[in-house]
């Protein structure tokens, strides 16, 4: 149905690739701005640590094994490597959505500055960044006020406010992990690559039927293997993240009020109302409808 073009853009190719970014050689970090008609950066990674703040804008945010709604002011730490895209609603005609993103490496400032004294709790917030942060409260208008000038320094002074930026973060409460069972795996490469090719099939097939052996397939084992991987990696079982996917989904549309629940529940993958009914006030507390 042609709903689900109304909120997310089927169209866009949601597979994990890797973002090689062009480092200005004049800075040593890089900031950037974003206007757009949709966010539909595919699902992707990069070995820069990355502060992304959403100036305007509502619709899914993915990160590692985690899917959540975003919203406007949506402000998010991620750690390197850690794959992450930001899905929106479609806008009418002519209207955007924006972002701000500061992106840099761990030895941004060379590779002998994470081992000073002073530097350790900034090591310990990127340790923690592998997980993904949301950052909120008190401390996320501190680091909203700083970003907001951030371009309007000199280049010394932007290396001041970043450094800040940083330090504000190490010292703060208000930061949650995102998926801590991404932090938890063994960062070979072959396992990362593993990881991304489930995770961006899940990510562009979850409203589909994905049978057992198509998704072992994906990760190169067998589907008992997979399985146990599965489980391994993120605690709950395959059929348990698809469903969370879906019923996330599910509260996107309802929040449009424009189907009905049984449409809603058809849309989101499930071919069961009662059952789409049953999971949906299991998971959320409440009834589609009361929702």
């Amino acid at each position: 149905m042609k709903i689900i073009n109304d909120i997310f853009d089927k169209k866009r190719q949601l597979k994990a690739v890797f973002e090689k970014l062009d480092q200005n050689i004049t800075s040593s970090f890089l900031l950037r701005k974003f206007e757009l008609p949709a966010f539909d950066a595919p699902f992707h990674f990069h070995p820069e640590f990355e502060l992304t703040h959403i100036k305007k804008g509502e619709g899914q945010r993915y990160v590692g094994t985690q899917v959540e709604d975003f919203g406007t002011d949506d402000l998010i730490f991620l750690g390197s490597n850690l794959p992450h895209c930001w899905i929106s609603k479609s806008l009418p005609e002519g209207e955007t959505v924006e972002a701000t993103v500061v992106q840099f490496k761990r030895d941004f400032l060379g590779s002998a500055f994470m081992e000073l004294p002073e530097i350790q709790k900034i090591k310990a917030l990127f340790a923690a960044s592998n997980a993904g942060l949301k950052i909120s409260g008190k401390v996320k208008t501190e680091i909203l006020t700083e970003m907001g000038l951030l371009d309007e320094k000199d280049d010394y002074q932007k290396l001041l406010a970043l450094l800040k930026i940083l330090g504000i973060l190490a010292n703060s409460n208000d930061l949650k992990p995102i998926d801590p069972s991404f932090s938890s795996i063994k960062h070979s490469n072959n396992e990362t690559i593993r990881f991304q090719r489930v995770f961006a099939y899940l990510i562009e097939h979850y409203r589909e039927e994905i049978s057992l052996e198509k998704i072992a397939e994906i990760a190169h084992l067998s589907p008992t293997s997979f399985c146990r991987y599965f489980k391994t990696l993120t605690g709950k079982t395959f059929l348990e993240i698809v469903n969370e996917y879906r019923i996330q989904y599910a509260c996107q549309l309802l929040r449009k009020n424009e189907l009905s629940v049984s449409q809603i529940a058809y849309e989101s993958g499930f071919n069961d109302v009662p059952y789409f009914n049953k999971l949906f006030k299991k998971m959320k507390g409440v009834s589609p409808l009361g929702y």
